[in-house]
This record gives C-alpha cells, sequence and structure tokens, in this order.
C-alpha cells in the first residue's frame, strides 16, 4: 500500500484497520516529525523563557502586526483557545502589547513591543540553532518538501 492509498475496510487482526493507520497514517507521522522538531527548537529557546509556539505568534505578530487575535489564529490556523494558551504568556512577559478595543468593543489589536522586539533579535541566534539541528534530523530533501507542503498550505486572509 502506497502512502497515499486509503485504509481497506478490513476487521482481521493481523491486517486490521489499526495496522492499517500504525502503518500508514499521515497524521500520526506528521505529529511524530513535529513533537521531534518542537522538541529541538524548544531546547534552543528554552534559556530565554520562550517556547517555540509563543515564538511562532510573536513572530507572526512583529511581521503582519497590529492585528486582532482572530487574525492571528486565522493566519496560523490556531483554534482560540490553544492561540489564548500560548499568547498569554507573551502579554504577561511584555513582549505583546493587546491594544485598546476597537470600534466594536471587543477586538484588541495585538503588536509588538519594544521588549518583544529585542527578544525577536537575542532569539534568533537559538532559532537559528535549532533551525540548522531540524534541516539535519529531516536531511536536505525532507526540509525543502516540507517548506513546499507548507507554502501549499490554504492561506488565510488576515
Amino acid at each position: 500500500m502506497s502512502c497515499t492509498e486509503t485504509v481497506p475496510h478490513t476487521t482481521e487482526a493481523s491486517g486490521g484497520v489499526s495496522a492499517q493507520i500504525a502503518r500508514h497514517c499521515l497524521l500520526t507521522r506528521t505529529r511524530q516529525i513535529a513533537r521531534v522538531l518542537t522538541g529541538l527548537y524548544d531546547d534552543a529557546l528554552r534559556p530565554l523563557g520562550i517556547s517555540s509556539s509563543q515564538l511562532s505568534l510573536l513572530v507572526l505578530v512583529a511581521e503582519y502586526g497590529p492585528l486582532s487575535r482572530a487574525a492571528l489564529g486565522r493566519k496560523n490556523h490556531h483554534d482560540r483557545t490553544t492561540l489564548t494558551r500560548n499568547l498569554q504568556p507573551l502579554i504577561a512577559h511584555g513582549w505583546v502589547a493587546d491594544g485598546e478595543p476597537g470600534g466594536d468593543g471587543r477586538s484588541r489589536a495585538l503588536s509588538v513591543t519594544q521588549a518583544g522586539r529585542a527578544l525577536l533579535q537575542t532569539a534568533g541566534s537559538a532559532w537559528s540553532t535549532a533551525q540548522q539541528r531540524a534541516a539535519s534530523v529531516l536531511g536536505l530533501e525532507g526540509a525543502s518538501a516540507l517548506m513546499n507542503i507548507a507554502a501549499d498550505l490554504p492561506s488565510a486572509t488576515v
């Protein structure tokens, strides 16, 4: 069975659905890869007091902000709960500012503070180290394929 074939409908214990999923599930493999890569970046960023998930959000706010939480969530394909959980430490540390309510009285524009910009500068070296390690784990073809897949994902408008 190739990696793109569907799982056959069978209930045999030795070749059942669970065996097929265990061997061929793209989601399972993607999550395994994500956990390994997340660990590499988190290890490099830990001395700075920021996680890879938080750094990703900080970078997005720096690149696209000021923007609302909803726009940030769409940009990074985050659900509201995950976004809030990862955004709270950025605001608490003073790296991201949560602006005044907008015209609708609810949305607040997020923006990077001076402290956040300083952290981004400091984090550059740690990120670069993690990026090199991740590229080594994935190999040149794997890293290139991953970047191409990410570039082809549906994008949300901000």
